[in-house]
């Protein structure tokens, strides 16, 4: 089986309803990123990024993953796919991937804040001040902000240097270190992209490109995929 890797970003998540990351303003939901999403905004006002992450939890949990996330999932039938996503919802879980790598942390899970090491996986929607780990620390959501390391990004690099082929879903390629994962798959290996506002000068060599949302766009290039290269 030829080894397949997909790198997803916002643009997958939202063709099922969750918002992208941040707007043209550099906002995000209304809030200014280093508001709820760095670790400087998180001991200004601890309240307010929890109950920010609480509303995007509490957002996933009412969506469904789309035709998008369920086609990716079909590849598993034909490839060895892994999953790179910078998204922090669950829904290629929810969709039936098995092989996915969160670069950006996980909503659906907490952790301490005296121990990276003690995660959990959140019961519900809602993290509440107060809640402890069993270091009695203040759990925090499970996810990577800005100026935090991003723990999985070797993980990553190690899956892209043996790809067989390549495909980019829903993401603009701008947020690195994300965006530097394509630099580490192999000459060799073809590939493809499923975005409607992406072009072909934003990557090295030939690419096979979809410009549609995930929803429409990615079906379409499961069916060319497997005809080609399964």
């Amino acid at each position: 089986m030829k080894k397949l890797v997909v790198l997803t970003g916002a643009g997958i998540s939202a063709d099922s309803g969750i918002p992208t990351f941040r707007g043209a303003d550099g906002l995000w939901e209304g809030y200014d990123v280093t508001q709820v999403a760095s670790p400087e905004g998180w001991a200004a006002d601890p309240k307010l990024v929890l109950r920010f992450y609480n509303e995007r939890r509490k957002k996933m949990h009412e969506v469904e993953p789309n035709p998008g996330h369920f086609a990716v999932a079909d590849l598993e039938k034909h490839f060895k796919v892994v999953v790179i996503t910078q998204n922090i919802d669950n829904l290629h879980e929810r969709g039936g991937s098995s092989n996915i790598i969160h670069l950006h942390g996980e909503l659906s899970k907490v952790r301490s804040t005296v121990d990276e090491s003690l995660v959990h996986e959140l019961d519900g929607w809602e993290l509440k001040w107060g809640d402890l780990c069993e270091k009695g620390s203040q759990l925090r959501p499970h996810i990577v902000w800005f100026g935090e390391m991003v723990p999985m990004m070797e993980v990553a690099i190690r899956e892209m240097l043996d790809a067989n082929l390549v495909l980019v879903v829903g993401t603009s390629l701008v947020v690195y270190p994300a965006a530097s994962l394509l630099e580490y798959a192999p000459e060799s290996a073809p590939l493809f992209c499923v975005d409607p506002g992406i072009s072909e000068d934003m990557f090295r060599g030939k690419v096979e490109l979809i410009k549609e949302g995930a929803a429409s766009g990615m079906p379409k290039m499961r069916d060319l995929l497997v005809e080609e290269y399964s």
